[in-house]
Parts: C-alpha cells; sequence; structure tokens
C-alpha cells in the first residue's frame, strides 16, 4: 500500500489543537477591562473615555508606522497593541494633558514593544514601561489628582479652576495614618488616583472573567494580592487597626490594576506554575518595600518591572526536568 508522504505534517509534541489565537485573549482582556472603564467613565466623566481612546488610536498609528518603515506585516490587527492602549491611558491620572497619552503610547509600543521584535519578544511590559518614561518624564502631570466628579473640560488643559485637587489613599498611608475615604469607597473607586485603578471591584470582576476564559490563571495575582495583605497585616505603620491597614493597602492604588491585567502578561511573566508563584511573592515584596521605605507611595509598577528583568532566571530555575535527568547525573558522576 502507497502513502502519500506529502501530505503529513511532522510537528513536535505536545499535539493540542485550540481555538484561541492572539486576537481571541487580545479580545478578551478588552473585554475583562470594560468594568473598570465604566467606572472610571462614571467617577471622572467623558475626559477618562477620551484618554482611553486616543491611547488605543496613538498605539494602532504607532505599530502600523513602524511596521510600515521596517516592511513588516502590519500586526495592529492581533489587538495587542489596543490593549496596551487602554492600560497605558488606564495609569493615567485623567486631568495629564492629553498630548501626554499620546507620547505614551509612542513609548509603549516603539521603544518597549516594537525595537525588540513586536510582541512576544519585549521583556517588559510596555504599559508599565511607557508609566515609568511618563513618571520620570512629567512627572508633575502624573502625579495630579482629581476628585470623583469634579467637572473638567473635554478635551482641553485642566486648570486649578476646574479640578478639585485631592490627595490619593496611598499618600495617607505613606504618612502612617488611613485615608478619609472609606472601605466602600475604596472598593467601588470613589477616591483619586489614575483612570483605572480606583475601583478594586470592578477590577476583580474583569479578574474573574479572565479566570472563566482561561486566560490567565490565578497562581500570579493571587501570589502578588496574598503576599501584599499577609505582610500590610503583620507589620502595619502608625499603630493603625492590622485589618483596616491591610484592606486600604490592597484595594487603594495599582495592586488589582497590576496584579490581574499587568503581572499576567504572558510575554513578561514566567511560564511555570512554581515560576509565577515566585514572581507574585517578588513583585508583592517589592511593592511593599518600596510603599513602606521608597520615595513614591506606589510600587506597583516598579515592582513588576524590576520582576519582569528577572524572569529569564525564574523561569531557568522552575523549569521542569526531562525525563532521565537525574539519572543520567547519576551515571556521569559515577564515571
Amino acid at each position: 500500500m502507497a502513502y502519500d508522504l506529502s501530505k503529513v505534517v511532522v510537528t513536535s509534541s505536545p499535539h493540542i489543537k485550540a481555538d484561541d489565537d492572539t486576537r481571541s485573549l487580545m479580545l478578551d482582556v478588552l473585554i475583562a477591562l470594560v468594568p473598570a472603564l465604566a467606572v472610571a467613565i462614571y467617577t471622572f466623566g467623558v475626559r477618562a473615555l477620551i484618554h482611553v481612546i486616543i491611547a488605543m488610536v496613538s498605539c494602532a498609528v504607532f505599530e502600523t508606522i513602524y511596521n510600515k518603515i521596517v516592511k513588516h506585516e502590519n500586526t495592529v490587527g492581533d489587538l495587542s497593541c489596543f490593549v496596551t492602549g487602554v492600560l497605558i491611558a488606564f495609569n493615567i491620572p485623567v486631568a495629564a494633558p492629553l498630548w501626554l497619552t499620546v507620547f505614551g503610547g509612542l513609548f509603549g509600543i516603539i521603544v518597549v514593544k516594537m525595537l525588540f521584535g513586536g510582541i512576544g519578544k519585549n521583556f517588559m511590559n510596555p504599559a508599565l514601561g511607557a508609566r515609568a518614561f511618563m513618571m520620570a518624564s512629567w512627572a508633575g502631570f502624573m502625579t495630579t489628582w482629581t476628585a470623583p466628579h469634579a467637572k473638567l473640560p473635554l478635551f482641553g488643559n485642566v486648570t486649578v479652576t476646574d479640578a478639585i485637587s485631592t490627595a490619593t489613599p496611598l499618600a495617607s498611608l505613606k504618612t502612617g495614618t488611613l485615608p478619609d475615604v472609606s472601605i466602600v469607597e475604596s472598593l467601588l473607586g470613589q477616591t483619586g488616583g489614575v483612570i483605572g485603578e480606583t475601583s478594586a471591584l470592578a477590577l476583580i470582576v474583569g479578574g474573574l472573567y479572565l479566570l472563566w476564559r482561561k486566560v490567565i490563571t490565578i497562581n500570579i495575582p493571587a501570589a502578588y494580592i496574598l503576599t501584599v495583605a499577609v505582610i500590610t497585616f503583620l507589620f502595619p505603620m502608625g499603630g493603625q487597626s492590622h485589618l483596616q491597614w491591610m484592606l486600604y493597602q490592597v484595594l487603594d492604588g495599582g495592586l488589582m490594576l497590576g496584579a490581574i491585567f499587568m503581572a499576567t502578561d504572558y510575554v513578561t511573566s514566567p511560564v511555570t506554575p512554581k515560576g509565577q508563584i515566585v514572581f507574585g511573592v517578588g513583585c508583592g515584596l517589592l511593592t511593599v518595600f518600596i510603599r513602606y521605605f521608597g520615595g513614591l507611595p506606589e510600587g506597583v509598577s516598579y515592582s513588576i518591572l524590576i520582576m519582569n528583568t528577572l524572569v529569564w532566571a525564574i523561569d531557568k530555575k522552575t523549569h521542569p526536568r526531562k525525563f532521565g535527568y537525574q539519572l543520567d547525573k547519576v551515571k556521569k558522576e559515577a564515571q
């Protein structure tokens, strides 16, 4: 019997067939971000939505231009640039000028993502890289907070008379005092902060959707959040209540946004379950260390960026041993 070997496709194991692709995964992430966006629009007004739209369009344009220059196929269709755009906007205060969002998209897409080879090859999260760049370059804009429901212009620059300036809950926690907002307000997002980080509840809903769709696993978010919770519960500052101090530390700031949507980035996080737990614990330790002893009240962005640079080492130490590895080692030692 003759066989037509030209139709045989030989690939390495494991032979797993799935309908998921980059586009479907990124679409799920965009859907998961909708609850936090809805709360942001309710809390900060339509200007928050304008920031998000500008960031998404900017990221798509910059990725298209780069692909055109280097004569590569346009990768905008995989939707990853739109996810980056939303996350960049989520890391910007609503009172920041709109051109700042464009610069964030430029740095995140061109410098952090495309210059390293595009999706799958960047060594740090593009949105967090953009946030760090904007924080270093325009710290004044990146640390100007607006009180919930303040009346802001849709497109113009925000003036002192437009916004009611307010401190974030983390600014109070930095001094060892509890913020003047309730736990419920922190949970629902009725506090000062960047556009996408204020509502812990909305971010948790998005995270549950991603877990249900199996886009992410529980390893990194759980390890990250629990590490922060345990340390802050055991070591509150200023003689505050252990439970209250821990709840404010967990619900306020960028912990939920970072743990659920940025620390879980496939490209910049470990691939093994054990490595993911190590990664999450490391992010949690660094976050608390920066919050307690650093010059800034928040440490989520920098903790994830630092751990991004260590992913290669974590993967190297936690990858499964090949079958027969120990036996081969014993034989070599015997010889």
